[in-house]
């Protein structure tokens, strides 16, 4: 009979199985928000967001800076991703074709619009920005590559979803809910229709704040040569200089450049 710890049940081997998991669980969580720390965090923070001791915390980033997944500033005593996240990050959009064909086209529109220029993929029932030229303006709003928004409040989302029959869009509203991101986000599945017609017409899709409050993006899908929409190609900024005038100008050229992609792509 295999030997069992003490008022557990459990066999060591079961044991330690267990605590390894919880190990690689909180270590891809602390990882996970190192990708979101803007200019790096603290250890004493890290541990109370995650609920972690600062011992363990501290454990758990020297074995991810061992491994070269996080990295230490001894000046600053601040944490931040390391270069093997960012090689192992870049793995995922490499195996998707479209992502180096698409950065001339998204450099050309960051230098036109003097915007950030965005590509982005519905994964997993959400947007998530696989590639990004940033604006060279000194305030500008970014929202980083490798997060993920919901769909209905998305420019890109809602540039690849207005390629789809009126059917599928409802099943998704009625899977995923929509959530109040802001007070403009859309909130009925009557306003998602609406919208997507709009876009349609227009042959490219605003976000008008709805994901972040003082953002505004305009997307326009990108498609495969099966006529799917792989992508979505877009331009994203302060809506203070995105203003309801330029938008048509830009709208433009955001379609323009995903037409010029799909063709590259050998889409059409």
């Amino acid at each position: 009979m295999a030997a069992t710890e003490s008022g557990t049940g459990r066999t060591p081997a079961r044991a330690a199985e267990g605590s390894s998991v919880q190990s690689v669980s909180r270590a891809l969580t602390l990882l996970t928000m190192l990708g979101r720390a803007d200019g790096g965090i603290r250890v004493t923070t890290l541990a109370r967001e995650a609920g972690l001791p600062i011992s363990t915390t501290h454990r758990l980033l020297t074995t991810l800076e061992l491994h070269g997944y996080a990295q230490f500033a001894p000046d600053t005593a601040l944490w931040s991703v390391g270069r093997e996240a960012f090689a192992a990050g870049a793995g995922f959009g490499r195996r998707r074709t479209f992502v180096a064909p698409a950065l001339p086209f998204l450099r050309r529109l960051r230098d036109e619009t003097r915007e950030t220029a965005n590509l982005g993929v519905l994964e997993d029932e959400a947007i998530v920005t696989v590639s990004q030229v940033e604006s060279r303006e000194i305030m500008r709003a970014i929202s980083p590559p490798g997060g993920a928004v919901p769909p209905f409040s998305s420019g890109m989302g809602k540039a690849i979803i207005s390629t789809w029959p009126d059917a599928e869009i409802r099943d998704l509203v009625a899977r995923l809910g929509l959530p109040a991101m802001t007070a403009n986000s859309l909130r009925s599945e009557a306003a998602v229709l609406a919208d997507i017609a709009a876009t349609r017409a227009r042959g490219y899709a605003v976000d008008e704040e709805e994901y972040l409050v003082g953002l505004r993006c305009i997307a326009a899908p990108v498609f495969a040569p099966n006529g799917e929409a792989v992508c979505a190609i877009s331009v994203s900024g302060l809506a203070l200089r995105l203003t309801p005038a330029r938008i048509p100008v830009i709208g433009e050229r955001v379609s323009a450049a995903a037409r010029a992609l799909t063709v590259a792509l050998g889409g059409g």
